[in-house]
């Protein structure tokens, strides 16, 4: 990964989960823990329980409800967070992500996490990983009423914290946010080549990726 233009980025703007917290919680709750529990729950096989999410899955995917533990209790009729909690021991940073945080603030560089999870996830997450301290502000994309898949999601942000794009990097894991960002215009784009500790590299398409925060680092505290 070539160095990045430290002098031209003002504002970084953070994903949560997969680009700071490893998304190995988020992919073991949702196709491990949940589907188990499912099954429990409402005395159906586990084969039976991944045949009816399944489909709500790939139909609400991208959508504002499919971060929205609200949405996913009432339609499982499964009580999602209490469920979130019994795997909360699996909530982790990804390798060096504080030491990168750090350097940022050291740097005095203007950070802000825009993340998609909904605030209770949010706030389970910030219980266990001590991260808001880092941040000038913590925004759930729920604020705004669409996700970060969505160009509205970036004209709220723009009203909400008056940033400049063209001098601002943004990280995320997920490909199809990273695009709605560049159509938006801002300047600086990574995606993170292994989000889940446990799976391999994935492929970041046409986007450079960090894999290790110390890289990245460089030329920060010049």
């Amino acid at each position: 990964m070539t160095l990045m233009p430290w002098r031209d980025i003002d504002t970084v703007l953070l994903d949560m989960d997969g680009t700071l917290l490893d998304l190995h919680y988020d992919n073991h709750f949702w196709l491990e823990h949940l589907p188990r529990r499912y099954a429990e729950l409402h005395g159906v096989s586990r084969a039976m329980a991944e045949l009816e999410l399944q489909p709500l899955f790939e139909r609400n995917a991208g959508q504002l409800q499919w971060y929205c533990l609200d949405f996913w209790s009432t339609e499982l009729r499964l009580p999602v967070r209490e469920l979130k909690l019994e795997t909360a021991h699996l909530i982790a940073l990804r390798p060096d992500a504080d030491t990168f945080l750090a350097a940022l603030k050291q740097a005095g560089k203007r950070v802000i996490l825009i993340t998609n999870a909904h605030r209770d996830s949010l706030s389970l997450k910030l219980e266990r990983i001590e991260l808001a301290p880092y941040f000038e502000r913590l925004i759930s994309s729920h604020d705004y009423g669409f996700p970060k898949e969505n160009l509205q999601f970036w004209d709220a942000l723009q009203a909400d914290i008056h940033f400049d794009p063209k001098r601002s990097l943004f990280i995320d894991d997920t490909l199809p946010i990273l695009r709605s960002a560049r159509d938006f215009g801002v300047g600086q784009l990574l995606a993170v080549s292994q989000p889940d500790s446990r799976k391999g590299p994935k492929d970041t398409a046409e986007f450079a990726a960090v894999g290790d925060y110390r890289e990245l680092i460089k030329g920060l505290l010049d």
